[in-house]
């Protein structure tokens, strides 16, 4: 017992540290790409927490069972290299032993990679596409971002404010062109804001500007000085979008039992017994000779990780395309990693067994 609780806070420990490091590069690469996106106005700033909540949220069983992985991997290389094992080894214990604790801390996570990748991701998914198309149906105002040229939906103006007060609805310094009867105008103003008319109908506002408005090619123009102008913003519609597999509830999946369904379930299904498979392939994996460096067997792990990753995403892709069957190619890949891993135990025991034999 005092060994089974030793090896679990240190397997807590190490999966702690790797996954804040892990969550650390997801959250800043997709907080790069969002802040991308909001800064051309495809997405409002206020948007930006929310899609990164929703992707996080997603991307969470593969940083799950990829810190179980690495901290049963680190734990037990840990070992190897302080000469632990070797004891173990001279004690007459065997590598077995290691399964039932590796068990116990790999069972919580594995429950919990299930549970994202049956319920939360799904509904993750939806809620981040369900936030893009309120985010598309915003009328060319609203989409408006400060210091940026943006055109509206129909391609006929030309928007540019220098800075926006959300809280109050303000524009300043406001740059409009537009193209009407094949005259183009184009009007600026100090500043302008946004009113509804009682019957809902939406303008943009500008005060204290000029308009100067000619034909392109034609050095004949005019110029309109205004104190109030106002230009009809125009509702959009909200943008249709094709509802993903990534976002259709599971007991839904079950039940199409399409081939790009299947191929969806199969990839949930395959995220926790991964997880699993993954945890006690690290107890081999982790063999590392104490006086040499422990990288070999680590570049391995990883190669081992990736193969199999990659395995489960192109299978997704056979089922998808009826290429083979929805229970062979599920289970097709998690029996070869299995029996891979009966293999490196048999090796390890192998060895540790000649070990206490010339001892």
């Amino acid at each position: 017992m005092i060994f089974q609780r030793a090896l679990l806070r240190e397997f807590a420990t190490s999966a702690l540290a790797t996954f804040l490091v892990l969550l650390g590069i997801t959250v800043t690469t997709q907080l790069v790409r969002l802040l991308g996106q909001a800064a051309s106005g495809a997405v409002t700033s206020e948007g930006v927490s929310a899609l990164l909540g929703f992707t996080v949220v997603g991307f969470l069983p593969v940083l799950l069972s990829l810190t179980l992985f690495i901290a049963v991997l680190m734990t037990l290389t840990r070992s190897y290299h302080d000469s632990e094992m070797v004891i173990w080894f001279a004690s007459g214990m065997s590598l077995t032993r290691w399964v039932p604790p590796v068990l116990v801390f790999a069972a919580p996570l594995v429950f919990t990679i299930g549970l994202l990748s049956f319920v939360l991701t799904p509904w993750a998914v939806g809620k981040s596409e369900e936030f893009r198309r309120m985010m598309d149906s915003r009328d060319d105002a609203a989409a408006v971002s400060p210091g940026i040229f943006q055109e509206s939906r129909q391609a006929d103006r030309v928007f540019f404010v220098e800075e926006v007060s959300g809280t109050q609805n303000l524009f300043a310094n406001v740059f409009v062109s537009s193209t009407q009867h094949r005259k183009m105008g184009v009007m600026v103003a100090v500043r302008g804001h946004q009113e509804t008319m009682p019957n809902g109908d939406r303008f943009l506002v500008l005060l204290d500007g000029r308009r100067y408005e000619g034909e392109a090619g034609s050095p004949e123009y005019k110029i309109y000085e205004f104190e109030r102008y106002a230009v009809r913003i125009e509702s959009s519609d909200a943008a249709v979008r094709a509802p993903t597999d990534r976002m259709t509830p599971t007991p839904e999946l079950v039940r199409a039992a399409t081939a790009p369904k299947l191929a969806e379930l199969s990839w949930r299904i395959g995220l926790p017994v991964a997880a699993l498979i993954l945890s006690l392939l690290a107890i081999p994996l982790s063999f590392v000779n104490p006086r040499a460096g422990r990288s070999m067997n680590l570049v391995l792990a990883l190669l081992v990780y990736v193969v199999y990753s990659n395995l489960l995403s192109i299978v997704q892709a056979w089922i998808a395309q009826s290429r083979v069957g929805f229970l062979t190619g599920l289970w097709g890949v998690h029996a070869t990693m299995f029996a891979l891993l009966l293999i490196l135990f048999y090796r390890r025991l192998t060895v540790s067994s000649l070990f206490r034999f010339f001892r």
